[in-house]
């Protein structure tokens, strides 16, 4: 008398009761199984019309071959050996006992495909490597050009990298792509952030510092924090916010006081801010804690770019500490700094420090006990020309500061030409911009 089995019942509820519709769905599955888990043989498995009428009609002798007994598992969603056992469980040891080669019973919410499947989907990405490799290498240009082109020019192209690394953030990527992803992200905002100082929009650097900062944050990223912090403390020290610059700025070198991104925290942060409000003392501990650091690294001794992501450079450096003495009005050590760099600035590219550091000798040299009127608006009206059509904050900033210093001597001819010029520079529409923002603060 025929055998009863589950796998027969299972056949008749399902309405499997051909040979050909059972057989096509069996091979389907057994394609899908070979495609995902790699197993070629289930690939081309097969069933003889004779082996589906034994397992029919219950005349079963041993259990089906391995790879028939994972394929039944899974479209079944039970173990083999329950799919060919007799009601009662009176089957004969040798059809009842799974053979050691047969896969052990499978839980019915395991599912091969599903497993295969998922796996993919976590470790999908919308970002390969050459995606990364070209948002870095456009942010690196970016910094590359930023003094020869300038904000206006290239903050549309550093927004749209912004938007970029934004929109694959959006998407699925593994971990090691995704941190990468949040460290480019990071640097642009970062990038934006400086040429809004650098435009003297002020609440929108700040908005970008902090985002910035949070980026860098969520993954690590100390040097990129450690930046977009000294960035933040730049903002706002053009801001004229100087103990709040001064703050961010100590408690960024606070983290990591040997770090070679503390050197522009000091100097350009903490220094500058400090001698604004008065605090000799303060400030210049702070230029010798940089110049100490920058001894300690390997820094290059050339004018390193103001937007740069490296470490500050001795001549950047001392550009900083010269502004930072001229706010202490110590006349004196201006002049002796500037011209220790002077050969290095005058054969740099950044035509806004040489600008900078000329608006500082010049009024440097208005505060000497007898002023050189003439050289010192000689040394303006080129800061001007360095700058073209390209005006920056701190240069629009402190040329203002250098006409008001020369307030005393407004009718010689000199100053009188220095202000003209001056006029004609600050009517260029990103100037005006300026201008107006800085009546708005």
């Amino acid at each position: 008398m025929p055998r009863t089995t589950l796998f027969r019942h299972l056949l008749q509820q399902r309405h499997l009761t051909t040979y050909e519709a059972f057989s096509a769905q069996f091979e389907l599955s057994a394609a899908k199984l070979a495609e995902l888990d790699g197993d070629q043989r289930l690939a081309s498995l097969q069933v003889s019309s004779r082996q589906f009428d034994r397992w029919l009609g219950g005349e079963l002798r041993g259990l089906p071959r391995p790879d028939a007994c994972r394929v039944l598992e899974y479209m079944l969603g039970r173990p083999v050996s329950e799919l060919f056992s007799v009601p009662g469980g009176r089957d004969d040891a040798r059809t009842t006992q799974t053979p050691p080669s047969c896969p052990p019973p499978r839980d019915p919410g395991d599912s091969p495909l599903e497993i295969v499947a998922r796996a993919h989907h976590l470790t999908a990405s919308n970002a390969d490597d050459a995606t990364l490799a070209l948002l870095g290498s456009s942010l690196e240009t970016v910094t590359a050009r930023y003094e020869q082109d300038g904000p206006h020019a290239l903050r549309p192209e550093t927004r749209s990298l912004r938007r970029l690394a934004h929109i694959l953030l959006d998407g699925r990527q593994p971990p090691r792509v995704r941190q990468e992803l949040f460290r480019l992200a990071a640097r642009a905002s970062g990038l934006l952030g400086y040429m809004a100082v650098n435009t003297g929009d002020f609440a929108l650097a700040e908005a970008y510092c902090t985002e910035a900062l949070d980026l860098s944050r969520a993954i690590d990223d100390r040097d990129t924090e450690l930046w977009a912090s000294g960035t933040l403390s730049f903002g706002l020290y053009y801001a004229g916010r100087y103990g709040e610059a001064d703050a961010c700025a100590a408690a960024a070198v606070e983290q990591a006081p040997s770090s070679a991104q503390s050197i522009r925290l000091l100097v350009n942060g903490r220094a500058r801010a400090l001698a604004k409000t008065g605090d000799r003392r303060a400030s210049e501990h702070a230029i010798g804690q940089a110049l100490d650091l920058s001894d300690g690294h390997d820094v290059p001794v050339g004018l390193t770019s103001c937007i740069s992501f490296d470490p500050y450079g001795r001549a950047r450096t001392l550009a900083n500490a010269v502004t930072a003495h001229l706010a202490l009005h110590d006349t004196a050590q201006v002049l002796s700094d500037a011209e220790r760099i002077d050969d290095l600035v005058e054969h740099s590219d950044s035509s806004w420090t040489r600008a900078l550091v000329r608006l500082d000798v010049s009024t440097a040299l208005l505060r000497q006990r007898t002023p050189d009127l003439d050289h010192a608006m000689t040394l303006g009206q080129e800061a001007l020309r360095l700058c073209g059509g390209s005006p920056i904050r701190s240069v629009w900033q402190r040329a203002n500061e250098l006409y008001e210093q020369a307030r005393p001597w407004r009718k010689y001819p000199a100053v009188g030409q220095y202000g003209d010029e001056l006029r004609a520079w600050s009517s260029q529409p990103a100037a005006l911009a300026m201008s107006s923002r800085s009546r708005a603060v």
